[in-house]
């Protein structure tokens, strides 16, 4: 029996609109905010997230969009957010860390000491508050403190540059020229191509 030319379109028109391309499902908004900060569109990445702030993930969407905020050099409104994260959780390693970027970035030294010190109050080598109480440190000028703290550091992570390269301008600054010679050094063994250093040991 022969299949009338409707009958026959009808069937090959159903299983071309069971297969065709569905149009693709909207991101979750953490996943979207991401994306948008790596292309660094990071007021849509915030505008993102704000619908979550009368979840229960309300801390979290603080603590992104203090970054977020950060990134845009918004450091007052940055300082702000990251205030408000530690108001709901006081507990907050997190918070203290982040808010001494924006601190940092507008030289309010003794502010970002404060909240580092807070830090390794409750866990006391912890790597990155140290880095970020040197940072104060050194804007304060405070070279024995630095020299003296960033020998510390260096001692409990022998492998890292980071707190050599402190201990070296510490030296510097206190007219120790050799020692910084030698510390520099060291820091080259770690980042060969380190630009500090070899800035300072290039043959003059």
């Amino acid at each position: 029996m022969k299949i009338r030319p409707l009958l026959l379109f009808c069937c090959l028109a159903i299983p071309c609109h069971l297969y065709a391309k569905q149009p693709p499902k909207p991101k979750d908004p953490w996943s979207a905010s991401l994306t948008l900060e790596a292309k660094q569109q990071y007021q849509q990445a915030i505008d993102t997230l704000q619908p979550l702030l009368s979840t229960q993930q309300a801390e979290f969407v603080l603590l992104r969009q203090s970054w977020l905020l950060y990134l845009q050099g918004h450091y007052r409104q940055s300082i702000s957010r990251y205030q408000q994260a530690l108001k709901k959780n006081t507990h907050s390693l997190d918070a203290r860390l982040g808010i001494t970027l924006p601190l940092l970035a507008q030289k309010r030294w003794r502010e970002a000491a404060k909240y580092s010190q807070q830090i390794l109050q409750v866990s006391p080598w912890h790597y990155l508050a140290h880095i970020r109480l040197m940072l104060a440190e050194e804007g304060q000028e405070q070279w024995q403190t630095l020299a003296a703290h960033a020998e510390a550091l260096a001692a409990r992570y022998p492998s890292e540059a980071t707190p050599l390269v402190y201990q070296a301008r510490a030296a510097i600054w206190q007219g120790h020229t050799e020692q910084a010679t030698n510390i520099y050094r060291q820091v080259l063994i770690r980042v060969p191509g380190h630009l500090e250093a070899l800035h300072y040991l290039r043959p003059q």
